[in-house]
């Protein structure tokens, strides 16, 4: 087959969630199956810098298909205009597959798109002003173009269902995986020090690590962490919030303040790639007590390096976690408290769960999921 994969989640200079799931899936699947012809398809938009990060990622065995257009500008046109995507990157592929929710008109071949959760439904409080129109004029026409569409977790089909029953019968679920090359018990622990120090953070720590914005839950947390504090008095772990600006965070910021805690809450600095395992190996615990995740990468990968999580009972955190996590109410400052004092003083169940997280992980592999996706393709070969 020649399959194409549209490289936009990848092309930022500062990959998301979706981008790194695009890169786990379409390298594992090009590594599983190379009798296949694969590509990246994107806009350039004239910055050489662009293409280069592509290149990274596809090694010698997916080629680069590129147009000089602007994407952002083709974008804003064809959701208003049907400007046909094979005018740019032409009519050769058996199968093009979309990673980030939108399909664009005229795409040659079958199509396959990922919708990852429908947060801009069930939280449109939480969603970007510019994301949550995308999404709104462009969603609905996007699945009706696909053949199939492919989403993270059986939580995310019974949402997508709630909300387009229509397409109940073309949706698959392939779960994420993660890159256990990045993230695994630190082997080098002396580099723990050196990336705490480079960000700031002294003694022990909890962690955070994703963007900063409302469906994160973060304003709950840092509530929540400073009733921990003031249970625990001045000894008490820093709280470590990485990530990537979002929106809407300045409640996030003011909190902070309003509740004394600056000092002890730290806001990092962009988190280089090779930076992200030590400072994950080097909590003590991880906290993610999101609101709505459709699948939620960050705690498996604070289980894969064998560190303790705290996450919520929220959409498809149970079915990542299982039983190797604690649970907490996400809208219950004091149960998220809670969660934290039981990690910060049981040192056992620290251990217990390390261990048991780490085995957990080992199921979600990008090799599973792309044998998985594999199967999507060949259902679309064979109709």
């Amino acid at each position: 087959m020649r399959i194409t994969f549209d490289a936009v989640p990848i092309c930022s200079d500062k990959i998301t969630g979706i981008g790194w799931c695009e890169v786990g899936q379409t390298q594992a699947l090009a590594e599983l199956y190379p009798g296949n012809r694969y590509e990246y398809s994107f806009f350039t938009s004239g910055d050489a810098e662009r293409t280069k990060r592509v290149e990274k990622f596809a090694g010698k065995r997916i080629k680069l298909n590129t147009s000089g257009f602007s994407g952002y500008l083709y974008r804003a046109v064809s959701t208003f205009l049907p400007v046909p995507y094979s005018f740019f990157f032409g009519r050769k592929s058996d199968i093009t597959h979309f990673f980030n929710y939108i399909v664009p008109p005229f795409v040659h071949g079958r199509k396959v798109v990922t919708v990852h959760d429908m947060v801009y439904k069930a939280f449109p409080e939480t969603v970007r002003g510019r994301t949550r129109f995308m999404l709104e004029m462009g969603l609905k026409r996007s699945m009706k173009r696909a053949d199939l569409i492919v989403t993270d977790s059986e939580f995310s089909k019974s949402e997508i269902i709630k909300y387009f029953p229509q397409h109940e019968k073309k949706i698959r679920v392939v779960p994420c995986g993660v890159d256990l090359e990045r993230f695994h018990p630190c082997s080098e622990p002396e580099r723990i020090p050196e990336v705490k120090k480079s960000l700031e953070i002294e003694g022990d720590y909890f962690l955070y690590l994703g963007t900063i914005e409302p469906r994160k839950n973060l304003e709950r947390l840092i509530t929540a962490y400073g009733a921990f504090v003031r249970k625990v008095g001045g000894s008490s772990p820093k709280l470590v919030l990485a990530g990537g600006k979002g929106w809407l965070d300045n409640g996030i910021y003011s909190r902070v303040e309003k509740l004394e805690l600056t000092g002890k809450v730290i806001f990092t600095k962009y988190v280089p790639s090779e930076d992200m395992n030590p400072l994950m190996c080097g909590a003590l615990a991880f906290v993610f007590p999101s609101l709505y995740e459709g699948f939620g990468m960050p705690p498996l990968e604070a289980m894969a390096c064998g560190v303790p999580v705290l996450t919520s009972g929220e959409a498809s955190l149970p079915e990542v976690t299982g039983d190797c996590a604690v649970i907490c109410d996400a809208y219950d400052a004091k149960s998220i408290a809670q969660g934290m004092y039981r990690l910060y003083s049981d040192s056992g169940l620290r251990r217990e769960l390390g261990i048991k997280g780490m085995e957990r992980a080992k199921n979600f592999t990008w090799k599973r999921s792309a044998e998985m996706l594999m199967d999507v393709y060949r259902e679309l070969k064979n109709e």
